[in-house]
C-alpha cells in the first residue's frame, strides 16, 4: 500500500490520513500519532500506533514495521 503523506492539519476540517491503514479522520486526533519520518510527516491512528508502539518508541522507520 503506498503511504500517503500529510501536512501538519490546520484545525479547520483538514482530512488527516493514517500512513499504515488508510483510515481518515477530521483534523487532527488528540488520540493518533504523529512520526516525522525522512523530514515528511506521517500520522498514525490509535489502532496502528498501539499495535506499533515499540517499534515506534524504537524510532524505527515504518517501512520496518
Amino acid at each position: 500500500m503506498e503511504q500517503q503523506q500529510n501536512p501538519l492539519p490546520d484545525g479547520k476540517g483538514a482530512t488527516v490520513v493514517c500512513a499504515r491503514c488508510g483510515k481518515k479522520a477530521k483534523g487532527a486526533q488528540p488520540t493518533w500519532t504523529c512520526s516525522v519520518e525522512n523530514r515528511t510527516r506521517r500520522y498514525f491512528c490509535d489502532d496502528c500506533a498501539r499495535a506499533n508502539i515499540r517499534a515506534i518508541e524504537g524510532r524505527l522507520d515504518s517501512s520496518w514495521w
